[in-house]
């Protein structure tokens, strides 16, 4: 005896659930993306409205969509028809994803009292110390333990995350919302997903003030549990945009053994007694070279890490850790150029699981008592 149609209808409805939208991560049925469907005689045909015409995900979300619904026994096929949202729908759909408080207008949701997101800012006094490939292996190593990561391409003059973590998609538009692209699990906005090809970015400070303000506030990351922004290079108008927006990001600073290179790093990290920002710690890149015969070649010195390590201690007058000393490795290099980091492509290697040691520390999130309450009862008993 067969189930009744509402039965089927029912099970179909939840099989629809289970499909995640491949951009926003939530279900298509809370996006209001499934228009309607119909099933007769063991076919299905989904009716499915995408945020935008051509949508390169269409593929994905058909193939989803087919694999679940096949799994209702009695459903021998699936049919699925792609539409357009209206402007209207676009709209219910950016007011849901704002969290339904009946405003467009965009805030930064990590500067949010209630945000449980942890914000690192790596940074570096000069630039050439590897700071790019140590914020997109952090990247992918956190998102490999399973939490949910956002990068920011902070560094608008010399951009190169996006090639670094194989991501070659342009951002996709509902309104003024912005979806960013994926590539590891990891979500990627960059000024250069905005540019014609290698084009230079020549902006003055307001600008980058704004670039910056954008990616944070009219992007749609979800609910991230790490957000890394890579910086540009030393201590200025980013850096000083980022003290503005997210006072509560944590500062990592990145630097090589080279005594020239620690001391510029020192300055990079200094900057956080004018911002009131916390220094997390220091990573030492390219610390030294293995060679065959199991011994080091110290190319560029030794010491410079836990040299800033102290100094920076020093000057804040808390602990700032050497959290981490990373061989120097072609193949991080090469990992890099083929958008694939060193801790995915080769997690067995020594820089990769000096990476991952980072990484380790860096995902333990250390809870704050300010602003929550502590559960205490006033004595009024005299």
């Amino acid at each position: 005896m067969s189930a009744p149609a509402s039965t089927i209808e029912d099970a179909i409805q939840a099989a629809l659930a289970t499909v995640d939208d491949p951009e926003i991560r939530r279900p298509i049925t809370d996006l209001g993306m499934v228009k309607g469907f119909t099933v007769a005689e063991g076919t299905v045909r989904v009716e499915l409205l995408l945020t935008v015409a051509g949508c390169p995900l269409r593929d994905k979300l058909n193939s989803d969509i087919t694999a679940a619904l096949t799994k209702i026994p009695g459903i021998t096929s699936v049919s699925v028809d792609f539409g357009v949202m209206d402007e209207e729908q676009r709209k219910a759909l950016q007011e849901t994803l704002r969290g339904g408080s009946g405003t467009a207008e965009p805030v930064i949701p990590f500067a949010q009292p209630g945000s449980r997101t942890r914000v690192y800012a790596v940074a570096s006094g000069k630039g050439g110390v590897g700071k790019s490939s140590v914020t997109v292996n952090l990247a992918a190593a956190l998102a490999k333990r399973g939490l949910s990561v956002g990068v920011i391409d902070a560094d608008i003059y010399g951009h190169s995350v996006p090639r670094m973590l194989g991501v070659d998609g342009r951002p996709t538009r509902v309104e003024d919302m912005i979806m960013p692209p994926q590539s590891h699990g990891v979500k990627v906005i960059s000024i250069g997903m905005f540019t014609a090809g290698n084009a230079a970015v020549v902006w003055r400070g307001p600008m980058l003030h704004r670039a910056l303000q954008q990616f944070l506030a009219d992007v749609y990351w979800g609910d991230l549990d790490v957000l890394l922004l890579d910086l540009p290079p030393g201590t200025g108008d980013v850096a000083i945009s980022l003290a503005q927006l997210l006072p509560n990001a944590e500062i990592l600073v990145v630097t090589t053994p080279q005594t020239a290179a620690a001391e510029v790093a020192e300055r990079a990290g200094a900057i956080a007694l004018q911002t009131h920002q916390r220094l997390v710690g220091v990573v030492e890149n390219m610390s030294w070279l293995e060679l065959p015969d199991g011994s080091r070649m110290e190319v560029f010195g030794a010491g410079g890490g836990q040299a800033v390590a102290d100094s920076l201690t020093t000057t804040v007058g808390a602990s700032v850790p050497l959290l981490g000393q990373v061989p120097l490795d072609t193949r991080v290099r090469e990992a890099g150029d083929a958008g694939d980091p060193i801790v995915l492509a080769t997690p067995d290697a020594p820089a990769a699981k000096a990476l991952d040691a980072v990484a380790d520390k860096l995902a333990v999130r250390r809870e704050s008592l300010v602003g929550k309450p502590l559960g205490l009862m006033v004595n009024t008993r005299r």
